[in-house]
This record gives C-alpha cells, sequence and structure tokens, in this order.
C-alpha cells in the first residue's frame, strides 16, 4: 500500500491502517532495539515506546525521508535515553554475587569467538557501537543512519570504520590463537 494513504488512514483514526503500519516495521525496530541493548526485555519496552512516540508525532511526519528512517531516529532516541536510564540504575546497583570469591584468582578460559565479538561491541563507545550495528548487522545503508541519528554521512562512515578497527584490535589475540 502506498505510505502516505497509510498514514492519512492513520491519522483518520482507522485502527486497521495503525495494526497495519505497525506489523510492517516492528521487527526491524525491534532487531534494533535488541541489538542496541542485547536484552529482550528492553528491547520490547523500547520498541513500545518508540511506537507509542511515533503515533502520538505522526502528525509531524513531513515525508522527506523514509517512514522507516523516520521511526529508527525515534528508536534510536529512545534507545539512548532509555539506556542511559539504565546505566544510572545499574551503577547504583550491587549484586550479592559479586561480591562472592573476591580473593579467588579466575579461570582462564578463552571463551570462543561468538562471546568474544558480543563483549567487544559492548565494548565500542555508544556512537560507533550504533553505527556498526545498523549498518553491519541490521544491513542499514550511511544515508539511512546519517538521517536517523542526525548526522553527516561521512560521520556515519568515519564511525563505521574505527568500530571496526576496535573491533579487530579487541579481536586480534584471539584469531593469532586460531590461526596457530
Amino acid at each position: 500500500m502506498d505510505e502516505r494513504r497509510l498514514i492519512a488512514r492513520v491519522l483518520d483514526g482507522d485502527p486497521v491502517a495503525e495494526r497495519e503500519l505497525y506489523n510492517t516495521h516492528v521487527d526491524r525496530v525491534y532487531r534494533l532495539a535488541y541489538r542496541m541493548t542485547g536484552d529482550e526485555d528492553l528491547a520490547q519496552e523500547f520498541t513500545q515506546e518508540t511506537f507509542i512516540r511515533a503515533f502520538e508525532r505522526l502528525k509531524q511526519f513531513r515525508g522527506e525521508a523514509a517512514l522507516s528512517t523516520w521511526l529508527h531516529s525515534i528508536a534510536v532516541s529512545v534507545i539512548y535515553n532509555g539506556m542511559r536510564k539504565v546505566r544510572r540504575l545499574q551503577a547504583r546497583h550491587v549484586d550479592l554475587q559479586e561480591t562472592v570469591g573476591l580473593g579467588e584468582s579466575p579461570v582462564d578460559a578463552d571463551p570462543d569467538l561468538r562471546e568474544r565479538l558480543a563483549a567487544a561491541i559492548d565494548e565500542l563507545p555508544w556512537g560507533y557501537r550504533t553505527v556498526f550495528v545498523m549498518h553491519d548487522i541490521e544491513g542499514f545503508k550511511h544515508e539511512e543512519i546519517a538521517a536517523a541519528l542526525g548526522v553527516q554521512t561521512g560521520t556515519s562512515k568515519a564511525q563505521l570504520s574505527r568500530a571496526r578497527a576496535k573491533l579487530r584490535e579487541a579481536l586480534a589475540d584471539f584469531a593469532e590463537e586460531w590461526a596457530s
């Protein structure tokens, strides 16, 4: 269906059109939220919040970019703000399991590549991580990322390049072990 007609139907209060718009975009918004948070519950919460905000602000959609790009810019904003709040709460929380065995020496065992890669991605600075996930994992183009994040296309490309360099550096010892 034509995107503009669908939006007009949603703005007219058509619940079928609302469901259609939601169903068309929910999977991609959820995947982005999940990749950014690494947590199913947070991803579901941020996806829901993204669509709440999108439906509230749909009248403001000017159509200068694709609806999916506009939705992803809302999603990135929701995720950034939500993760900021989560980090503040986590900083105040002390897990009792962390205090057990502080005097013991850790076991030296190499985790597999998937775990190492996930950890390396989690350690990337937030901007690098966002661009890396959106481009290399979710398949967004630099123009879409730039529009969603409100940056220049060159900034997106530079952040992706830096993210990849940091990942290569973080995984270099693993690659050396694997090659030998």
